[in-house]
């Protein structure tokens, strides 16, 4: 491999990468345009219908954290493939079902796809000369975004030109020109730290997860006060604490919790939680208040296709902004631009909550929080793989996709309960539940302002790069 090669194709591998989370991303918010039909296209009741969202959360929650580790263990891009693997068999599944069960499998397979994501970034890390890192992560972090922000009108387009089944085979020829992208253009490094799968751990986690994420994402439905909901969260937090101290006791345990009880990695989970509900909060709202109708006198009477496109603007600001993201960790670093990136966001549900009166209002408040998020989310993974060691980054770089989902999951519950919580006589929430939710979302976005200011400065990290040796020929 020449010099101009091997200078071009980190670029390659990079653009490849930031493609792979797109598609991922863009899976999860593929169904949203027909969620009302789904009892009827399935032939299922409304409440078993609710599982084809949300058992796709559950399998990324769970995924996340695993696949990290699996990549430290066998190789980055190897499980990079096949979480891409998993995802064109979801996507086959879910275009040739019909029924409830079918669904659920294929939608779960695409859930765990979203364990590309943690490894994506990780294997940047290391096959990225210093000066292209930081933009790096900073683009990678802003697919996510995109891909959720283009889902939902490129979804609704689909269905309404073609039939239903015909987003998730889009999704299918997305994800095989992902599996050639990334076969041919993802270099396969050797950074394999070899070790035990820890099966037991993983188990105990998935369960912990599941158990919580459930009782949480539920309990509106369920009831909060109801044995159900109390017994789901207390029962995985048990579990989640008796994973803890098995993890503990294990030569090489599934998640090193003593490198995640470190400051900066602590601190910076937790302000993940605090920004990702922040993240959420407006994804939840924004469409909701857009389609409500104008009788209301604050709905705004937009279709479901009409709202996508009003939000789409803020996945390329995301974009867009990822730029902004590498500059500023490259000049003030991680924990300032994280800072900057929830201010930003905050200011956003401030925004809104003066700014709610016409679809370009909230055109500009979503787009100011999603440059927040753009600026912000590239930064966290930067701050934990800046305390790890690079043999424990893929597994940490998990650990903090998945406090993310902690705190969108939550963001759902709390939304959903306070828009229900305050329904007006035509049957929709009151302008005064649409304001509380921004309020909650600037809350949540300041909250982690301040947590992300008690994380202690580290020293650059100077990282090796990767010797040629390292770099194997062939792909896989």
């Amino acid at each position: 491999m020449d010099d101009t090669t091997r200078a071009a194709r980190p670029l390659l591998t990079v653009v490849v990468l930031c493609f792979g989370g797109m598609t991922v991303s863009l899976t999860q918010t593929l169904v949203i345009p027909i969620q009302s039909r789904l009892p009827d296209l399935l032939d299922t009741s409304v409440a078993n219908a609710g599982w084809v969202v949300t058992i796709t959360l559950l399998a990324a929650a769970v995924a996340m954290p695993i696949s990290g580790r699996l990549g430290d263990i066998f190789g980055k891009q190897r499980v990079i493939l096949v979480s891409v693997g998993l995802l064109t068999l979801g996507s086959l599944v879910c275009g040739v079902a019909d029924s409830l069960t079918p669904m659920l499998v294929g939608r779960a397979l695409q859930g765990m796809a979203m364990g590309f994501i943690p490894v994506a970034i990780a294997l940047m890390r290391e096959i990225t000369p210093p000066h292209l890192t930081n933009t790096a992560i900073a683009a990678m972090s802003a697919t996510l975004g995109v891909g959720g922000a283009i889902g939902l009108p490129l979804s609704a387009f689909v269905v309404q030109t073609f039939n239903w089944h015909a987003i998730f085979w889009m999704a299918a020829i997305l994800a095989a020109s992902l599996a050639v992208g990334v076969t041919v253009l993802v270099p396969h490094v050797k950074d394999a730290v070899g070790g035990r799968v820890d099966v037991v751990g993983a188990t105990l986690l998935a369960a912990g997860l599941v158990a919580t994420l459930v009782g949480v994402s539920k309990g509106h439905e369920f009831g909060w006060g109801s044995t159900r909901t109390i017994g789901l969260i207390a029962g995985g937090v048990v579990i989640l604490v008796l994973w803890g101290f098995f993890e503990l006791a294990q030569k090489e345990p599934l998640v090193d919790l003593r490198v995640a009880a470190r400051r900066p990695v602590m601190l910076t989970n937790l302000a993940a939680v605090a920004i990702g509900f922040g993240m959420m909060a407006q994804s939840i709202v924004v469409p909701q208040l857009l389609q409500a109708p104008e009788s209301t006198g604050y709905g705004l009477g937009q279709t479901i296709l009409q709202a996508g496109l009003w939000m789409a603007p803020g996945g390329l600001v995301m974009m867009a902004f990822s730029p902004v993201s590498s500059r500023l960790m490259t000049r003030l670093g991680a924990k300032i631009t994280l800072m900057v990136g929830a201010s930003v966001l905050g200011c956003g549900y401030l925004v809104a909550f003066f700014l709610m009166d016409a679809p370009w209002q909230l055109l500009i408040a979503s787009s100011i929080a999603s440059a927040g998020v753009g600026i912000g989310y590239a930064a966290m993974p930067t701050l934990i793989m800046g305390a790890v060691p690079i043999s424990e980054a893929g597994s940490a770089v998990g650990i903090n996709a998945l406090m993310r989902s902690v705190g969108t999951t939550t963001a759902a519950a709390v939304m959903a309960t306070v828009l229900s919580g305050s329904i007006g006589e035509l049957g929709v929430p009151t302008r005064g539940a649409y304001e509380l939710c921004f309020l909650i979302g600037a809350v949540a976005a300041f909250v982690g302002v301040a947590i992300t200011a008690l994380v202690p400065h580290l020293h650059r990290r100077v990282l090796a790069p990767v010797a040629p040796e390292q770099l194997a020929e062939t792909p896989v």
